[in-house]
């Protein structure tokens, strides 16, 4: 590592093994965009495919850009590895598949971003994995669902559009008794938030969302910890414990750290077996858009949460709101909840209910002029969108009641522009709503 700084805004510039290019001398990291690399012998490929040494060997694997952006990834959670995938979609699929085979469950939280719902509730269901909702508000519903073949928990930290935290100190601990891992999406609290802090063994993110900032690359991450335990209980980890036919019979769990630099097992099989098979790579060019975009998160981040707080406040006095959903506003388990895990502002997402229901909050949408109606948060600009009928409008009513999406309610990912200019374009779209 270039630095022994424990400093976010230092370590998003300079963590990992990169300080420059040894080949030119260059600081940035330089895109490679090659499918495969040269082995320096035959004992040198062989070593490469047994794992007996870590290296390079074909794109779809591993790629040096993708390596500096997963080192820094790591470290941004304070996990010991990252492997970087095509989306956040990939992400979650792949942080999934790799604990859980046909015949095995998984317990949720039921506050999930739309797509990940509708892969739990109906994709995943075809792979032969259940899901089985849990009521995070009563974290012993994940023990009471939990059984012999359950292999992991799974929540969002800050889930949209709800934006109550999940107990993640809670669920870890009833699942480090069972030898069952939690797996945390903390694509919404960057920074905010550290889910290995409170127990967590897997974190997840959306790259395309804040981390990458700009809306120009679709990207995600899985974070291991390394601190999780995969052999405490072997018969609840069995792609852990079990011979793998894919590498003549390893068996992941029991790998040495010396064999893999750290006790990084989940981190490992998720690449040399899923990444390798399924296929859903990073390009090397999205992964420089992303190492660019970390190297600005906490400056970016910073001004998005203190915007959203001027917006929040502003539109909790304002008398066509009939609510506001903001944790900065929370009470009682819910404020415990904010105050317990939302340690460095209160994110980025904002939603509210229109007084006049779904038709006041379409059109407050079609009458925004600055704002952008897209489906999509994290951007540097302020976006919009009607949940109800885009990003949650494959669940059924009452699976967007569910999920916390009312009929009414709008979203706001509250962006870099100057906050005197996003509440203008605000007011502006209500006074026109009102005039309808």
């Amino acid at each position: 590592m270039a630095t022994n700084s424990k400093n976010i805004e230092t370590l998003m510039l300079h963590a990992g093994s990169h300080r420059r290019d040894l080949a030119t001398n260059s600081v940035a990291v330089p895109i490679h965009q090659t499918t495969s690399f040269e082995f320096d012998s035959t004992e040198h490929a062989g070593k490469l495919f047994a794992l007996q040494e870590l290296g390079n060997i074909y794109t779809r694997i591993t790629n040096p850009t993708t390596q500096i952006l997963e080192e820094r990834l790591a470290a941004l959670e304070g996990g010991l590895a990252a492997v970087a995938v095509a989306s956040g979609s990939s992400a979650v699929c792949l942080a999934i598949q790799n604990v859980a085979s046909a015949g095995d469950n998984i317990v949720v939280s039921p506050y999930l971003y739309g797509g990940t719902y509708n892969f739990f509730t109906n994709t995943l269901s075809k792979m032969g994995i259940e899901v089985r909702f849990a009521d995070p508000e009563d974290p012993e519903t994940f023990a009471k669902l939990s059984d012999d073949r359950t292999r992991a928990y799974f929540g969002e930290t800050l889930p949209n559009p709800q934006l109550v935290p999940f107990p993640i100190s809670d669920i870890a601990k009833i699942g480090l008794k069972r030898g069952i891992p939690l797996i945390v999406d903390n694509t919404a609290a960057p920074i905010t938030c550290r889910p290995f802090d409170h127990g967590a063994a897997v974190v997840v993110h959306s790259l395309t969302k804040f981390i990458g900032g700009h809306g120009t690359s679709i990207g995600g991450v899985i974070i291991d910890s390394g601190s999780f335990d995969w052999t405490q209980n072997p018969e609840q980890q069995p792609n852990f414990n079990l011979p793998d036919g894919s590498y003549h019979g390893a068996v992941w769990g029991s790998l040495v750290p010396e064999a893999l630099g750290a006790p990084i097992a989940f981190s490992i099989r998720a690449r040399v077996v899923l990444l390798r098979d399924l296929g859903p790579s990073l390009s090397p060019f999205n992964a420089f858009q992303f190492i660019q975009g970390l190297e600005t998160l906490p400056l970016r981040f910073e001004r998005h949460q203190s915007n959203a707080v001027k917006l929040a406040e502003y539109l909790d006095q304002h008398q066509k709101i009939l609510s506001v959903t903001y944790p900065r506003f929370f009470k009682g388990n819910s404020k415990v909840l904010v105050n317990s895990y939302l340690t460095a502002g209160h994110g980025a997402l904002i939603g509210i209910e229109i007084k006049g229901g779904v038709i006041a909050g379409k059109s407050f949408i079609d009458n925004l002029k600055l704002i952008y109606h897209v489906a999509n948060i994290g951007d540097a600009r302020t976006l919009a969108i009607h949940p109800a009928s885009t990003t949650h409008s494959q669940l059924s009513a009452e699976d967007q009641i569910k999920a916390g999406v009312s009929p009414g309610y709008v979203r706001l990912s509250v962006g870099l522009e100057h906050i005197d200019d996003i509440i203008a374009d605000v007011e502006q779209a209500l006074r026109h709503n009102s005039d309808e």
